[in-house]
């Protein structure tokens, strides 16, 4: 921070072309007229559940200022391909009520809450705060930039909800969660809705509010696994696939090698992003499972690498195959403000629908990548676990 202070978004120490602080101060100013001690508008079929002080949060909706953007402001899969500045413009364009409640509590506020997730269209409602709500700094690879935020004083739903006779179905009775989620997926509902409901209470035998950072990769961990047991029936790729993209300046390779299902994940922030605003070289993580999959969570890359591992099982499940899978993400200085972990799963998703290339070993692949890569393919190739079991047909 003291970096921060000597430049003060001027002098541009830190590398990049424009101060992510200032960004953020310059949406929240455009917001700030609008946000009063009442607000009435639409939610997006949002609530947004903390994670300090469990297991008793901060839980609230979030209400919208602008609802010409409604159907993508807090929906990432419909919020892809927008700019850096859109994104943080419709997200200042939200805010967000809480009130300090039990992770088990069940009263009016929590089951109101519940229902405006649930329903197939955004609900109106008015919210009373305390006082003003007001903007925090604060940055978070997982979820995405905040608007103002109050506490709740009361709140009115002021239409029905519409919840389908399926979705009553899901979250009444006795199915797991587990079960649920995977049933709200099959039945088409955006991945980010599904964490949504799952954070807000209702899925489970024994139900529970989670908080929202949890929630995500808890998603994105739990389909993931559903579709590496899916694959794992599948035959294996026969050629060395590539799939790439880029968005927000982050730039994905996806390698999928012949051979039983195995997942790799290399993550590298170059000088001038926001977490290695002072390196000199590119800072790399790698996180990896084999095929009976990890216990322990991947520390070093947390919900990017449970959204990575998501978006390629849910490719190959497409493709009706598996693979060795390698991802390699470089992250530029053009990544000035994190959006959320959101960005990883649907820039990989995509990937997957964009023209691949294909080769018939693995040097070939590496000769092409090389040219792509900031940082060169031997330095991956030194860190890589699964690069290391290679079989000698990879190389013919």
């Amino acid at each position: 921070m003291n970096l921060c202070l000597i430049c003060k978004g001027v002098r541009k120490l830190c590398g990049r072309d424009k101060c992510p602080l200032l960004t953020k101060i310059y949406y929240q100013k455009i917001s700030t007229p609008k946000i009063k001690e009442t607000l009435f508008g639409p939610s997006p079929k949002s609530v947004f559940v903390g994670h300090e002080g469990y297991p008793n949060l901060l839980v609230g909706p979030m209400i919208s200022l602008n609802e010409s953007n409604l159907e993508r402001q807090d929906t990432p899969e419909k919020m892809y391909g927008m700019d850096l500045n859109s994104i943080v413009k419709d997200r200042y364009s939200l805010v967000r009520g809480k009130l300090k409640k039990n992770i088990f509590t069940k009263d009016r506020y929590i089951q109101e809450l519940q229902d405006i997730t649930l329903s197939i269209k955004p609900v109106d409602l008015e919210i009373n705060f305390s006082k003003k709500p007001s903007f925090l700094q604060s940055f978070s690879t997982i979820t995405q930039p905040m608007g103002a935020s109050g506490e709740v004083n009361k709140i009115k739903l002021v239409d029905n909800p519409k919840i389908t006779k399926k979705v009553y179905g899901l979250i009444d009775g006795e199915m797991k969660a587990n079960d649920a989620a995977i049933e709200f997926y099959n039945s088409k509902f955006e991945v980010s809705q599904i964490s949504k409901i799952l954070s807000s209470g209702v899925l489970g035998v024994k139900k529970k509010i989670v908080p929202t950072r949890w929630s995500i990769t808890a998603m994105d961990d739990l389909l993931g696994k559903h579709f590496i047991k899916q694959i794992n029936d599948f035959d294996s790729v026969n050629e060395y696939f590539l799939f790439t993209n880029n968005y927000l300046d982050n730039y994905y390779y996806i390698i999928l090698i012949p051979g039983n299902w195995e997942f790799e994940q290399f993550e590298s922030w170059f000088p001038g992003t926001l977490w290695n605003l002072q390196g000199k070289e590119p800072s790399v993580t790698i996180e990896h499972e084999g095929c009976g999959g990890r216990k322990k969570y991947a520390i070093s890359q947390s919900g990017g690498y449970y959204a990575a591992r998501f978006a390629v099982a849910e490719g190959l499940l497409r493709m009706k195959k598996q693979a060795r899978a390698i991802v390699i993400r470089e992250i530029h200085e053009g990544y000035e403000i994190p959006v959320g972990v959101w960005e990883v799963r649907e820039g990989i998703r995509n990937a997957f629908k964009l023209n691949y290339d294909k080769f018939t070993n693995l040097n070939e692949l590496f000769n092409f990548l090389n040219a792509k890569l900031r940082l060169p393919i031997e330095e991956y190739n030194k860190k890589s676990k699964l690069l290391t079991q290679r079989r000698i047909f990879d190389f013919c």
